[in-house]
This record gives C-alpha cells, structure tokens and sequence, in this order.
C-alpha cells in the first residue's frame, strides 16, 4: 500500500490577491481531509508574493504579506527579487519577523558574507509517517542590484550541489524552492544530481502537468494567483522510496472563500491604505500628464530623476506617471497610484551616437504606444520620452511623422565619440527596449529609492 505526500506551491502572486482565499480554502480543506490520515500536506510560496504596487504591501512594507502567509499554514518560502529588492535591508530584515515558517534562502548574504538571521539554507520536514522532506530555497542572482542595498547574493550553482548533496544523506525527498526562472530550473535539473522536485517562479510559466528531466520534476502556476499547484508524490511507507510524482494546476475561482483569510485580508487593506493617507504636501497649481505629447509633469518627472542622480541629463518615459495630479493636498497614497512601479534611478555612460539612437527610439510612435509587461513597470504603455538636459529638435517630413533633426546636451551640439553621464531608470536596462543601455557594462544603480520616492522629493520643493 502506497502512501501520497501532496504539495501545494505557489509563485508570483505579486500582492494580486483576488484568488488568494480561495487558494486558503483549498489548502485548508485538503488539511483537514488528512488530518487522521497517514497523509500529509506541506504548502510552499516560491516568491515575488508581495508587490509594492499593491496598498496593502506598500502600506505594510510587505509585513501584511506575511501575516497572510501565516494564515495559509505556510511550511516554508523562499524570496523573489520584490522581496530581496525593493525593499531596504533594513525593511527586508524586517519582513520576516512575525514568520510563522521558515525562510529558505540560501544564497543571500550580508556584506560580511554571514547568512541573516531570517534566512536558512534548508529545513527538513516529517510526514506523519516518517518520510523525511528536505527543502532548501534559492533567488535569481541580481547582484548589482543586492549589493547597492547592501547584500551579498551568490550564484545558486555555486552552493546547491554541496546543500543538495547534505540534504540527501539525511532525507527521503529533496526539493528546492526557486525564484530562479524556468532555464536555470532546467539547468538545474540537468546539472545537480539528487533533486526530485523544482518547484519554480520567477518567469510566470504555467506548466499545466510540470516538467521532468532526469527524473527532476519541474512545476510552476504562472502569476498573480491565477493557479495553485498540486504536486502528489507517491511512496512506500516501510522503505520510504518514491514510486511516482504527479502534478496539476488548480483553478483556484471554483473553490470557496476562506472566512478568516477574508477578514485577515480586508484589516491588512485598511491598514495599508491607512498609512498611504499621510500627507507629503499640497499643489497650488494642477499637475498635468500626457503619455503622448510633451507635459509638465513628465518634464518634471525627468527633472527630478537628473537632480537626485547628481548629473546633467536625464530621459525616462512618460508612462511612468499613469495620472495628473489636481490642485490641493497630496498624499503618499495618491503618489503610490500615480507611480506605483518598483523601478530605480540608474546612472549609464553612452556616447553621443547611443544617445541619438535612444532619443530617435524613444520618440518614435511605435515605442511612445507600446505596451510594456514586467521590468518593474506597472502601468499601461511606453509613452512619449522626456528629456532634461538633453533638446531633441524635431520636424514632420513627408510621411507626416515628426522625425529628430537636431539633439542638443545643454545647449551644445551632441558629439557622437564624447561620453555622457545620464539618469535613467533601471526599466531601460533590462530586454530590447534600448539595447544601448541593456549592453552597456558601466551602469550604477541608486537604490533602495524608487522614483515615488524622487517624485516626492522633487514635489517638497515646490509644495506648500
């Protein structure tokens, strides 16, 4: 007689909790229909569950988040880079603080290369019947970015064949947590021997039934909650040997809301709308945006990116203000639904023959309408590229598009060989938006701020 171990997983939630009690409900129930059962149930979230972009996560600092997850009876998790990045390491130090699980990250360090206090290399779970689950959990290795907040992330390659290896002496199963994305969840699989599940995020696939190389079973539910993944592993009771792994992906809107999952979920919302109501100041004049045209609060918005990165030019997109601002009191709330992206400054050395196929780029209809998904953006489209320090002269020619006839970097003619120091922001440095940008190596990133946060520095100068 065969005994099964089922393993709920989810990954990417990023704070949209439309399903998420529905997710608790499911979780609770098939909890309860075990509990005098030989079987066991574990559930694991495999990161990026909170997202700043969300009122709750903003106005708790993700803390809500957690007591969320302690509610859902979470075993372990590991972190995403919104966990690990848009927060402070002093903010991060203290997301975890009222865990009731385990945080499993093992390739995260301080700058003195010691292991936080929140953070474990692995945790081994029992069933009820003895099967011994060793778990361990890794994050992408964004290490600019984690040593601009005073981290030390390491590559996961370097440091799970030892722990996987550790793991296997003393468990019957060993499964990683990671935040890594499907190719290096393949890599792994192909590379590390003695892992017999992945359960994966990071890249938003949905693999309805998972994924097995060489007897590594990858899984992975997409994003924002849309699925929970099952995972039944079959095995002998008396031996503790596997005999089979199976994975599905549950629709989580055909099940029930959990009652106190709803409660918990509707006093966190309140509480983090509560701390948005702070008032940073108040406009005596409207601010006004246009994702296609030049306006004064994009141009504003490119002022305060070129002065709070202490240079003399600046470019970002319009889109990334999604409102105008009315005359009156501002709050942080309203600043968070204007500008809610998890984007940072960044400073970049270009040539003056990067800038002019940037600025030609930027302002062309097909980037100003394009719709952008991921790379921290949350609003809708590109939008028109605004400048500070930087003119960009333009003309309507005979195919009735304005094209750039002249580019000026304050004032002076732009020489294609000199080399600029421009503010932009961390979005441009990543994909084929500006392949000028994502190339070049001399990069520096300004965080833990966000441009909420030089949006409200630069408003404090001009508010009353």
């Amino acid at each position: 007689m065969l005994n099964t171990l089922t393993i709920y997983h989810t990954n990417d939630i990023h704070s949209h909790f439309e399903s998420w009690t529905r997710i608790v409900h499911h979780i609770k129930t098939a909890q309860k229909r075990t509990q005098d059962k030989e079987e066991s149930v574990f559930y694991f979230d495999c990161g990026d569950f909170m997202d700043r972009a969300n009122p709750l996560t903003e106005g708790t600092l993700g803390q809500g988040n957690t007591l969320l997850l302690n509610q859902a009876g979470t075993a372990a998790a590991t972190i995403g880079n919104n966990e690990g990045i848009t927060l402070t390491k002093e903010e991060l130090d203290e997301l975890y603080t009222k865990a009731d699980f385990p945080v499993l990250a093992a390739n995260i360090f301080n700058e003195k290369g010691e292991r936080p206090p929140w953070a474990k290399t692995s945790e081994i779970f029992t069933t009820k019947d003895g099967l011994k689950v060793g778990v361990t959990g890794v994050t992408i290795a964004f290490q600019a970015f984690y040593q601009s907040l005073g981290w030390q992330v390491e590559d996961p390659f370097l440091l799970l064949p030892e722990i996987v290896a550790e793991l296997k002496k003393t468990s019957d199963i060993v499964i990683v947590l990671s935040h890594l994305g499907l190719n290096f969840d393949e890599r792994m699989a192909e590379e590390i021997e003695g892992i017999d599940l992945i359960l994966g995020a990071h890249t938003h696939h949905v693999l309805p039934k998972g994924k097995e190389i060489n007897g590594t079973l990858i899984v992975q539910t997409g994003k924002f909650g849309m699925y929970l993944g099952e995972v039944n592993v079959q095995y002998d009771p008396s031996t503790k040997k596997i005999t089979s792994k199976s994975a599905v992906l549950i629709d989580p809107f055909d099940e029930e809301e959990d009652r106190e999952g709803q409660q918990l979920l509707s006093e966190l919302m309140i509480k983090g709308e509560t701390e948005l109501k702070q008032e940073v100041g108040t406009l005596k004049n409207p601010l006004n945006i246009s994702w296609y045209e030049p306006s004064p609060f994009s141009q504003l918005m490119a002022d305060a990116l070129k002065e709070w990165c202490q240079t003399s030019y600046s470019m970002i997109n319009s889109g990334v203000i999604l409102e105008s601002l009315p005359a009156g009191p501002v709050t942080k709330g309203d600043l968070h639904r204007i500008c809610p992206h998890p984007i940072n400054p960044c400073l970049v050395d270009l040539t003056g023959d990067e800038i002019k196929e940037i600025v030609n780029a930027g302002l062309s209809q097909e980037m100003i309408h394009r719709e952008v998904k991921g790379f921290g953006f949350r609003g809708k489209v590109m939008g028109r590229m605004a400048f500070s320090g930087i003119t960009a002269e333009e003309e309507l020619l005979e195919d009735r598009q304005l094209h750039v006839r002249r580019i000026e970097m304050n004032g002076e003619p732009i020489v294609d060989e000199e080399v600029y120091r421009v503010a932009v922001i961390d979005m441009f440095t990543f994909g084929k938006l500006y392949p000028a940008i994502a190339r070049n190596e001399n990069k520096t990133f300004m965080l833990p701020e966000t441009l909420r946060d030089l949006l409200e520095w630069k408003l404090a100068s001009m508010i009353g």
